[in-house]
């Protein structure tokens, strides 16, 4: 069968499987749709907060990350896993024995504001819009290819899922489509992998294949042979970095901070029936993410290699067939500038001084890699599933994360403290549907490719919400003021510098420019810093927490349950 055969049959039944777990776990109360009763299990629970972490980013774009920038890549890599043990060790007990619903509410109550949670609930927005942003693409791009659809109806029929399980099962729907979905990437990511590993290595697992020697070649290793070809054509060589060491370090602790931070990861903490259960399921995510995260620059060494023996030098007239496939998309491109019909793939400082000719988007390196290695048409299939399963997963968290800010952190918290539990479930999903219509929106538009965009969300959510919630946690002295200034002057000045060189002035946007050297994807660090400063010292003048808050502190340092 075709790959367009085999693409709307797995991933038809996927989403078939997403719709009747979503018809079998509807929510019917506001714990139920919030954190599904606090009864998921820790296993379950570590599996859906792998999806839900492991979002189009990881699963998409990542290993392309890496396949094209090489030794960098790594900082993706170190930041985000270090981060999620930075959430699991400082942040999930705690969080799930203060037993509230969301971030804000626990923002609200623990810093005594309603002004405190309305900031809070506007930076939760903020966050989840931006990284919704690069999961709708995702699923934009995953359509536009497998599915033969314009990105435009491909994000219709994604939001069109979403909206479905997300605002009829609320958390209890999220969750356990969420372990379907961790199953389905988990398999779509692993298979090729193991495939591809076999046909370069001989290895059949990638982890080790990663570091082997590469087949009918007398003994060359896989690393040094891509080192060879980067030299050969202009590249700098892959295992080299090229990027300072000041940006690589704030870069990878935003992604950490940020990941620590997130509110739509943080709120899986508090689906779990008890605070030794928080610590149980983040040890399991942990394992789950970690098969996924040790796999993807394998991934990205064997899709790297395959694509420059298969493509450069090529005649245009006979390019292979994933080249013809993946040019429809617009996503590839070629352009004859020496008029030789040759594809030339090169570097700036190529010995032969031919220009570079092909334009290659890096969030299809995963998804091309089956059919560049030539593997059956059910695994580029598989794939495409493993795609949307990462994409929409976390699409879900972050919209629920949307509703619930709204509907229970604005509207029964503050505006309208007397409505019922039925209207402000009603609330709840009205919310979602306009969350994930602008979602949609985003996915048509989107302001970048995948990781950057999510790579921005994580530097908004360690300006905003770590530092205030590990002060929070702590610290028995910060205040309401403190917090109010720290999370205003720690957003505003991430997001500024992000606006700044990425839509108002890109041309500005290099090394040169940059603050101390520090990127747009590696602000976050320094908002996370302007967060801590500005908290503290607005603290030191300002009148310090009533007493019950102070005991309400020393309780949540102490995560455990008589």
């Amino acid at each position: 069968m075709s790959i367009l055969m085999w693409t709307w049959i797995i991933v038809g039944l996927t989403f078939a499987l997403y719709i009747g777990i979503a018809i079998w776990s509807r929510a019917s109360s506001t714990g139920e749709f919030y954190v599904a009763s606090k009864r998921v299990h820790p296993i379950a629970n570590g599996m859906a907060t792998g999806a839900d972490w492991m979002s189009a980013a990881s699963f998409i774009s990542m290993a392309g990350l890496i396949s094209f920038i090489g030794r960098d890549g790594a900082v993706y890599l170190m930041g985000w896993t270090g981060g999620y043990v930075l959430l699991a060790l400082l942040l999930a007990p705690y969080l799930r024995k203060f037993g509230k619903y969301t971030v804000p509410e626990f923002v609200g109550e623990r810093y005594y504001s309603d002004v405190a949670r309305v900031v809070a609930v506007i930076c939760a927005i903020f966050v989840s819009f931006t990284y919704v942003a690069g999961q709708m693409r995702g699923v934009g791009i995953v359509f536009s290819r497998f599915l033969e659809v314009d990105i435009t109806s491909g994000v219709f029929i994604g939001v069109g899922i979403v909206f479905f399980y997300a605002v009829l099962g609320g958390m209890k729907g999220i969750t356990y489509t969420q372990v379907a979905q961790y199953c389905v990437l988990i398999v779509a990511y692993l298979i090729p992998a193991i495939f591809i590993s076999i046909m370069v290595t001989g290895n059949p697992i990638p982890q080790l294949g990663f570091g082997s020697t590469v087949s009918g070649t007398g003994g060359v290793y896989l690393l040094d042979k891509l080192d060879g070809l980067h030299k050969a054509l202009g590249f700098a060589a892959y295992t080299a970095g090229t990027k300072s060491t000041i940006d690589v370090f704030f870069i990878t602790a935003a992604l950490m901070v940020g990941t620590a931070g997130l509110p739509h990861v943080i709120i899986r903490f508090f689906t779990v029936p008890k605070v030794a259960d928080a610590r149980k399921s983040a040890g399991w995510a942990l394992f789950f993410i970690a098969i996924l995260y040790t796999t993807a620059p394998a991934v990205a060494a064997f899709a790297r290699t395959n694509m420059i023996t298969t493509l450069n030098d090529q005649p245009y007239a006979s390019a292979p067939s994933w080249f013809k496939n993946w040019e429809e998309t617009k996503l590839i491109s070629w352009t004859d500038k020496n008029g030789d019909g040759i594809m030339q793939f090169r570097g700036k400082n190529a010995p032969d001084g031919l220009e570079n000719e092909l334009k290659i988007d890096r969030d299809i390196m995963v998804l091309a890699n089956p059919e560049i290695a030539q593997l059956p048409n059910w695994v580029v299939a598989l794939v495409a599933a493993g795609g949307l399963a990462a994409a929409l997963s976390t699409a879900a968290g972050l919209l629920l994360v949307i509703s619930t800010s709204v509907s229970h952190d604005l509207l029964k918290s503050i505006m309208m403290r007397d409505m019922t539990e039925k209207q402000e479930l009603l609330a709840a999903r009205i919310a979602a549907g306009f969350a994930v219509a602008i979602a949609g929106y985003f996915g048509i538009h989107p302001p970048g490719f995948v990781a950057q965009v999510v790579a921005f969300a994580f530097g908004l959510a360690a300006s905003s919400f770590f530092p205030i919630i590990i002060l929070g946690i702590f610290s028995k002295k910060v205040n309401k003021e403190g917090a109010i200034a720290g999370m205003l002057c720690g957003i505003t000045f991430t997001a500024a510098y992000i606006i700044y060189f990425k839509f108002i002035n890109p041309g500005a946007n290099s090394p040169a420019s940059w603050w101390f050297g520090i990127s747009p994807e590696g602000i976050g660090t320094v908002g996370m810093m302007v967060n801590f400063v500005v908290t503290l010292v607005v603290t030191k003048f300002t009148p310090p927490p009533p007493e019950n808050i102070q005991h309400l502190v020393e309780n949540v340092r102490v995560p455990i349950e008589l």
